[in-house]
């Protein structure tokens, strides 16, 4: 699903559809309003997938809004962030980005008017004591001494405000509505406070910034606007959103609607969470390959289709619910099945010698770059005397159902030939350090011309031309089901979600992958290589392994 993408049916979809058969709307527009206050995550990939595929659907537009109304908590590290993995995920905005801070001059005047109209005064409470006006949701509120202050004063200490006259948290600005609301949100919430912190885009030049209740609605109102989509936690709010633009001056009518927002088992997709992980170096950043950050699946080599995909599958409804992390590591072998190229890579190289292989030869064998596409070509490999395999591929004394290697059996090595060992080379440890074996150069690809049969291919590479990487192994960052739903987030990290293998053997041509294109280490999963990566030391990051071992590990 991207945006051209045909989007399945769901209840926002149908309302979209009536709205525009009754003449309520002529053209769709919508928007993703992220705060720039950290990096995008999963759960933001379904709000996005949804409001630029719901536009396009119905030939209307999406914009892209940077909701910077607090700047004590953004920064452009996250702006520039945030429109990269955007268009990462595959969407476009055209010429409609937008900030809320471009509209810091007419939010100030719609501001203005709140307090001529009687709407707004200027409060001296102190934020604990607003807290503690405004009731509970058994108790009604309280109305401040400041309610009833003229329109005059109001308008004065406002303007005084926006000229820095006073201290952080000495004022606000709350619209008057109902300190007895069943609606706690409707109790005079505040619309601005006073913020002397630098902002990314417009600097020292504001002293007061609008509270996201105020700019949200009236920036859609501004972007004309006419679905704003929002995740559940702000269906309270609508009751505010609608109040500012019946009372307001705006020119047109956004509505709000209510969906479901993703939540998945052993994934925290919060950005207060996710930003304690950060701080408290639990995690290398943002972008660390086990975050469910955009910027950390990317770097992990998770596909954009492949996000797509499983947003696609998803229901859009206002049922809240928990998808299976299984769900989402199923979309990303199912595509990179399909579509990643294969190579040959040894994690645990153990030596073999070929014995009666005549030294100083080697020769090339053709292997295939992706059974699953015939377009995809071939390779040539070098074969040689010396090999690695993989030391899981070797057992002393291996049980019946143990179809690789040992002591006397055969097996064949993949797209060459049959492979016998003959003989172990153990250090003064007993540890295995070489096997010595034999080949059968009647078998290149093809069966022996006795008809015999072996059980096994196993994969290798050329001792000759191999190269050596680092291979980082990812695993889920939690083990428990439902992170952070009792103690700390970064305290509850499994200590399994990464190992590091060094000295790792591979064929040449994996020197020349392109960084975050996920390929395929025969039988050992997918991978790509990692930013860390150098020509003189390659690193490569598990982007996911070939069957769930990981889930039936934790079951056992």
């Amino acid at each position: 699903m991207n945006q051209e993408d045909p989007l399945p049916t769901n209840f926002i979809m149908e309302q979209v559809r009536s709205d525009l058969d009754k003449g309520k709307t002529a053209t769709v527009v919508t928007r993703f309003p992220p705060e720039p206050n950290g990096y995008l995550h999963l759960g933001h990939a379904k709000a996005i997938c949804l409001n630029f595929s719901l536009a396009s659907q119905f030939n209307g537009r999406c914009h892209l809004r940077l909701d910077d109304t607090n700047p004590s908590k953004e920064d452009k590290q996250y702006i520039d962030a945030i429109k990269r993995d955007v268009k990462w995920l595959g969407y476009d905005w055209g010429d409609h980005l937008y900030y809320a801070s471009d509209n810091f001059d007419q939010l100030y005047q719609m501001a203005l008017s709140l307090i001529e109209a009687g709407y707004a005064y200027v409060d001296d409470l102190s934020a604990e004591e607003i807290r503690e006006y405004r009731g509970s949701l058994t108790a009604p509120g309280r109305e401040s001494p400041s309610r009833n202050r003229t329109r005059e004063e109001n308008i004065l200490l406002f303007e005084r405000m926006k000229n820095g006259k006073f201290a952080d948290g000495e004022k606000v600005l709350r619209a008057k509505i109902d300190m007895s609301s069943g609606n706690i949100n409707l109790r005079d919430p505040v619309l601005f406070r006073i913020l002397r912190t630098p902002h990314p885009r417009t600097g020292t030049l504001w002293k007061i910034y609008p509270t996201y209740d105020f700019a949200h609605g009236q920036s859609d109102a501004i972007e004309h606007v006419t679905h704003s989509l929002c995740t559940l936690e702000f269906e309270d709010h609508r009751p505010l959103y609608d109040w500012l633009l019946e009372k307001l001056p705006v020119p047109s009518r956004p509505r709000q609607f209510e969906f479901a927002r993703l939540n998945m088992s052993h994934t925290v997709l919060s950005k207060r969470n996710l930003m304690r992980l950060v701080d408290t170096g639990r995690v290398t950043g943002w972008d660390d390959p086990r975050m469910p950050t955009l910027s950390g699946l990317r770097r992990r080599g998770v596909p954009p289709e492949a996000i797509r995909n499983f947003i696609s599958k998803l229901s859009v409804s206002k049922r809240e619910g928990v998808v299976e992390l299984a769900a989402f590591e199923f979309e990303i072998r199912e595509y990179l099945n399909q579509h990643a190229e294969r190579r040959l890579a040894v994690l645990k190289p153990l030596k073999v010698t070929i014995e009666n292989y005549p030294p100083g030869k080697s020769e090339q064998v053709t292997a295939s770059n992706n059974p699953k596409d015939e377009n995809a070509g071939t390779r040539l490999l070098t074969f040689s005397r010396e090999i690695y395999i993989e030391r899981d591929d070797f057992m002393e004394d291996p049980p019946k159902k143990f179809f690789r290697l040992g002591p006397g059996r055969e097996v064949r090595l993949r797209f060459s030939y049959y492979l016998k060992c003959k003989e172990i080379v153990k250090d003064q440890l007993g540890n295995v350090t070489e096997l010595r074996c034999s080949y059968d150069p009647e078998t290149k690809g093809a069966p022996p011309p006795d008809g015999r049969k072996v059980k096994g291919v196993i994969h290798w590479v050329s001792a000759l031309d191999a190269v050596e990487a680092e291979v980082r192994l990812y695993n889920p960052l939690f083990s428990d089901e439902a992170p952070g739903k009792e103690g700390n987030v970064e305290d509850q990290i499994d200590i399994e979600s990464l190992k590091v293998i060094n000295g790792c053997k591979i064929e040449p041509s994996l020197a020349n992958v392109t960084v975050g294109n996920a390929i395929q280490f025969e039988r050992n999963g997918y991978f790509c290589v990692d930013n860390d990566s150098r020509p003189e030391r390659l690193v490569f990051n598990r982007t996911i392994a070939l069957r769930d071992s990981w889930t039936k590990a934790k079951a056992d």
